[in-house]
């Protein structure tokens, strides 16, 4: 679809009579919309279910003037698809970034969004992320992953405060171990993702840091903030997103790290279909 002068990839499972669609918005900012499919499939068992890769990620054109990529360009990407699709009224499904973008797009379209669900969405502030990698080897101890702690214990954050796309890979997959509580699924890696694009927006974020916490404050949908209680992202993070936004509920899912939806399904989409399908008003 051709949206804000761009072709944009776009995925969507099936129409729903009578129930309102649910755009879904990956993480790892340098991924596409892999990361989140088939994993979200139950979502599309009552709803229509779309999908796209954000801008200079997966199959979608890579912007212009690359050097000017910032994550606000794929804020304003989401009401603009939904206008592109011709949708009134939508809820939006977000993971760690995503979630952030999620919830900063339903400020920015009030009257498109109807309903927000986050699973381990990124702070308001940067704090977070000036502290994550210090958590995630911090993580990776207490789970006795030796060869995963000396392996990230190599590389240097500090180095992901420039657009080197192959670096911003490298270290993803490297990182990846931390995200989960589950000792066997720690072996699990994405593909290797190059996107320039990607790597501009994530290294742009840690170099200048960021606060949202008024973006959070002028969401008027309802939001539920799903969080792993193990996420290397802490729990206490959700907490104080929770306190920034006027209708949010926080769940903590147990037994689960950055992504509760594969190490802890049942519980994670029993909340979020909860949410969704409950009556408005």
């Amino acid at each position: 679809m051709r949206v804000r002068g761009l072709d944009f990839a776009v995925w969507v499972s099936p129409p729903v009579a009578g129930a309102t669609p649910i755009l879904a918005i990956n993480g790892g900012m340098i991924y596409g919309h892999g990361l989140l499919w088939p994993a979200f499939s139950p979502f599309a068992a009552g709803r229509q279910v779309i999908l796209y890769d954000q801008r200079g990620r997966g199959e979608t054109q890579t912007p212009p003037g690359l050097r000017a990529a910032r994550v606000e360009h794929d804020v304003l990407d989401v009401p603009a698809l939904r206008q592109a699709l011709g949708i009134a009224r939508w809820d939006l499904v977000g993971h760690s970034w995503g979630g952030g973008i999620a919830l900063l797009a339903a400020a920015a379209d009030p009257d498109g969004v109807r309903r927000v669900v986050t699973f381990d969405a990124v702070g308001a502030t940067s704090g977070w992320l000036d502290e994550l990698h210090a958590s995630a080897l911090a993580h990776l101890k207490r789970r006795g992953a030796v060869e995963e702690h000396r392996r990230l214990a190599l590389l240097d954050p500090t180095a992901l405060y420039e657009p080197d796309a192959e670096r911003h890979a490298g270290y993803s997959r490297t990182m990846y171990a931390a995200w989960f509580h589950d000792q066997e699924m720690r072996t699990f890696a994405p593909p290797h993702s190059l996107s320039r694009t990607g790597a501009t927006i994530a290294s742009r974020l840690r170099r200048e840091g960021f606060d949202w916490r008024d973006h959070y404050a002028a969401v008027c949908a309802p939001v539920l903030l799903i969080h792993g209680s193990e996420d290397a992202i802490p729990l206490a993070e959700a907490e104080r997103s929770a306190a920034l936004i006027p209708k949010a509920r926080l769940v903590a899912i147990p037994e689960a790290g950055h992504m509760p939806f594969f190490e802890n399904p049942a519980p994670s989409f029993d909340a979020a279909l909860a949410f969704l399908d409950a009556p408005e008003g």
